[in-house]
């Protein structure tokens, strides 16, 4: 079977869509079969960036290594077709998740074999996993927290493997380093009492911004025509190589 990963956070802005595609498309430049859904049926943030992809390649008469866009099914569940459509012909299928509680979501993440959850490196982002007192203290899981424990039951009543779940840190920035010192301490305390793993996601850059209407990544620069890349791109690409070490996906070591 597939190996799933789920991109997930219920709250928008923290680079879910960014991740998806960097790490989807990674994967398929390093030779695996990757599918991909995006299960944000309003904004489509996923599905928008490989339609740009498929777009900028048809313009350009190139043939970029790019993940299959799966199609979510009709009616009660419009989940299970489409990963069945996908399994067959795909070693990893990534689900993007909405940045909201929806039933689509929930589904994905009792799914997940490997969940990554980006958060913008702020306490606000932080709420969404655990409550602190306002001296600093965590308190206990908060709702994402706690569905994603809701998912961990049933997958172990269903008999399926544990949910891998590694929380991203995005967008660290230079300043605000006493900010960044307690954030990164909650999330150690935190990490040990509900089982996730903590790792530095992207930072905040200019050429992601850029990318996304022509669909492409960090790691297409050069076969569209970019020589020279700038130290910033080259710091980025050394962030998702270590993201992709990070994973540790069954069968994937960080080869470009």
């Amino acid at each position: 079977m597939a190996h799933i990963i789920v991109v997930g956070n219920e709250k928008g802005g923290s680079g879910k869509s960014t991740t998806s595609m960097h790490v989807a498309t990674a994967l398929a430049r390093m030779g695996h079969r990757v599918g991909g859904l995006d299960l944000d049926v309003r904004q489509r943030s996923f599905g928008r960036y490989l339609e740009n992809r498929a777009a900028f390649m048809q313009r350009a008469g190139l043939s970029l290594p790019t993940p299959v866009i799966g199609q979510l099914g009709e009616g009660g569940d419009p989940l299970t077709p489409a990963l069945t459509a996908l399994e067959s012909e795909c070693d990893f299928i990534l689900l993007d998740c909405p940045g909201s509680h929806t039933r689509l979501s929930q589904m994905a993440h009792t799914l997940a074999d490997t969940l990554i959850t980006p958060m913008n490196d702020s306490f606000i982002d932080f709420d969404l996993l655990a409550r602190m007192s306002p001296e600093g203290k965590v308190l206990g899981p908060s709702i994402y927290a706690e569905m994603v424990w809701s998912a961990r039951q049933m997958r172990g009543q269903a008999g399926a493997g544990p949910i891998d779940w590694l929380v991203l840190r995005n967008r660290l920035g230079t300043q605000a380093m006493h900010n960044k010192r307690k954030v990164g301490s909650a999330l150690d305390s935190l990490s040990k009492r509900i089982g996730f793993r903590v790792a530095p996601g992207f930072s905040e850059r200019v050429i992601f911004r850029e990318l996304f209407p022509r669909g492409l990544t960090l790691l297409d620069l050069k076969d569209v025509g970019t020589e020279q890349l700038s130290m910033s791109n080259i710091a980025a690409r050394q962030e998702l190589r270590d993201l992709i070490a990070e994973l540790n996906l069954p069968g994937v070591s960080a080869k470009f």
